[in-house]
């Protein structure tokens, strides 16, 4: 039986392989096929597709189904300034009001990071980085800014990132930075660290889309 909310994870899985160029725009997305390839129902898929549809990330046509919809390099760009925007506020607010004991909190978690970084383990970089910054937002106390950048992340292919050995290294120096403006209490240093791990970001990810030559 499917659990309630695999609807949600499947559309996770399609969100991040368009993000990551794996689906095209334009190519048609077949429910069988990705049933079987996540061992899930196609009732799942449907429900997940019809949440794609209502982000615009996938477009019902007629005789075809479901195809991947247009995306530029705007859209990228656009979509990771957000980020940046929301993510900068969010520093900023955590640089004026961090105690020892936070600060404390966040270097253990970024040494932990560094670690699985150093051993190049991709898939526990991906859930430290994600509860590093997890961290830094719940600290904030700014819960429905919080959401709002929680949902803009969910069109972050993370393991673009965690396998990017030049990003690593980029994001290593973006903590470090961060972290000595949450020492200083400076939140204009907060925010520019943090709106420029987000940019860095979309750079990162537009380069990776053109190395596959994704709007040819």
């Amino acid at each position: 039986m499917d659990r309630p909310q695999l609807s949600e994870e499947v559309a996770g899985v399609l969100r991040g392989r368009i993000m990551a160029g794996e689906l095209r725009p334009g190519s048609r997305i077949r429910l069988e096929e990705v049933a079987a390839g996540l061992g899930v129902s196609i009732t799942p898929v449907r429900e997940a597709l019809l949440t794609l549809r209502g982000e615009d990330m996938v477009e019902l046509e007629p005789r075809k189904g479901y195809v991947v919809a247009p995306l530029s390099r705007q859209d990228i760009l656009d979509v990771f300034g957000l980020q940046g925007d929301i993510a900068g506020e969010l520093a900023a607010r955590v640089a004026t009001a961090v105690t020892e004991a936070q600060l404390a909190e966040l270097t253990l978690a970024d040494r932990a990071l560094a670690r699985a970084t150093k051993a190049r383990k991709v898939a526990e970089i991906e859930r430290l980085e994600f509860e590093f910054h997890r961290a830094v937002n719940r600290m904030a106390q700014s819960r429905k800014l919080s959401w709002f950048l929680h949902v803009a992340t969910r069109y972050t292919p993370v393991r673009v990132y965690s396998a990017d050995p030049s990003w690593r290294e980029s994001m290593r120096g973006d903590h470090e930075t961060l972290l000595a403006a949450f020492g200083a209490h400076d939140a204009a240093q907060a925010r520019s660290v943090m709106v420029r791990h987000f940019t860095d970001g979309a750079e990162h990810l537009v380069k990776h889309l053109d190395d596959l030559g994704i709007w040819a």
